[in-house]
């Protein structure tokens, strides 16, 4: 069955006013524990807002992309349904708790993973 990523960038939620983010964050959980429910949910989480390290093929460590002059993930969720429209609905799921717009990509099938 095909797995999806549901994302979205670093900021995405910044509109949100602080006083409104614990009904945001219960509003998210719903759904996730709705997707664990069903049996879709794999893994997923938010991302610290920080700078990143790039580690290099030769081991080589440089600092990383700037959040605020690309876009990053800043939260997603790995999930496991039979088609692309079902990924879509729970993405509109998600995108509804947390109020704000999702990515969706099928991840690619890899046998050893």
């Amino acid at each position: 069955m095909p797995r999806y990523l549901i994302s979205f960038d670093d900021g995405s939620m910044d509109h949100i006013a602080d006083e409104d983010l614990p009904s945001v964050g219960e509003a998210a959980h719903k759904v996730l524990r709705e997707a664990k429910a069903a049996g879709v949910w794999i893994f997923g989480g938010g991302v610290e807002r920080q700078q990143s390290a790039i580690v290099a093929t030769d081991g080589t460590i440089t600092v990383g992309p700037v959040p605020e002059t690309k876009a990053v993930v800043g939260g997603f969720a790995i999930i496991e349904v039979s088609s692309r429209e079902e990924a879509l609905d729970w993405a509109a799921r998600i995108a509804a708790g947390c109020r704000c717009a999702q990515e969706v990509r099928e991840i690619m099938f890899d046998p050893e993973s």
